[in-house]
């Protein structure tokens, strides 16, 4: 009973000629709307039905570089790894909420450190990232590493395994409404699930983030996911998206 205490005072509220007792289990049943079908992947790895897929092994055809090129990344299997100084590469379809999934690795031989190491990021909206990096026992500022906002805010953990190995970040976004004056009416917002941790919860999103300088606030409308080049040879496969 203490937790239908709630139910019943409101309805006592509205009829106090009721109590507890003369309140009916179908009463607080909610039949409609009912949920859209959709159907789940056989595993965790494979897209929903109702999934976008932008990248599966097979084609590179729902992307281009920046400037318009075709894609010059190398395909390794079912993966594609960024091919150094050729370009970020960026969805040929604009978005705008979305669940993402896409998984990534760095490369099993470590060169470099701090930033030099494994360095890519998925951009949402083509303006807002989160960090991709090998953050397995390298150290590097906070709000730099894999999982991060990037300069913004630092993840919750540090959920890497090792180089070579892959890596999945699940990613809840929100995209922004603008105020008349072009500010944020609501700003974006991020969820980041990486290798099922999660590591950013619900965070806000403070503009575009910069390398130099504070976040800046420009009003948009849908945009493309980019896969950055950092010149480190980062590798991608399976990446779907489901519009929120």
């Amino acid at each position: 009973m203490k937790k239908l205490l709630p139910i019943c005072v409101v309805l006592l509220a509205a009829n106090s000629s009721l109590s507890c007792q003369d309140i009916k289990p179908e009463e607080t049943e909610i039949w409609e709307p009912e949920p859209v079908l959709v159907v789940p992947g056989k595993t965790d790895r494979e897209a929903p039905s109702d999934a976008i897929v932008l990248y599966d092994g097979s084609t590179t055809d729902a992307w281009l570089h920046a400037d318009g090129r075709n894609v010059e990344w190398t395909p390794e299997g079912d993966a594609l790894v960024v091919k150094a100084k050729s370009g970020s590469i960026i969805t040929k379809d604009h978005f705008g909420s979305m669940q993402l999934h896409l998984e990534w690795r760095t490369p099993a031989v470590v060169e470099g450190e701090s930033q030099g190491r494994g360095n890519s990021g998925v951009y949402l909206q083509g303006k807002y990232e989160v960090q991709i990096l090998d953050s397995y026992d390298n150290r590097t500022y906070s709000n730099g590493q894999a999982g991060s906002v990037y300069k913004q805010a630092i993840p919750l953990a540090n959920a890497m395994r090792g180089p070579g190995q892959w890596q999945t970040y699940d990613i809840i976004y929100h995209a922004p409404t603008f105020a008349s004056d072009d500010t944020y009416e609501t700003p974006p917002y991020v969820t980041v699930i990486h290798n099922g941790v999660v590591v950013q919860n619900h965070t806000e999103i403070k503009g575009t983030t910069e390398y130099i300088g504070a976040p800046k606030v420009a009003k948009h409308g849908d945009g493309p996911i980019l896969l950055q080049d950092h010149r480190n040879p980062t590798a991608f496969r399976n990446i779907w998206l489901r519009k929120l």
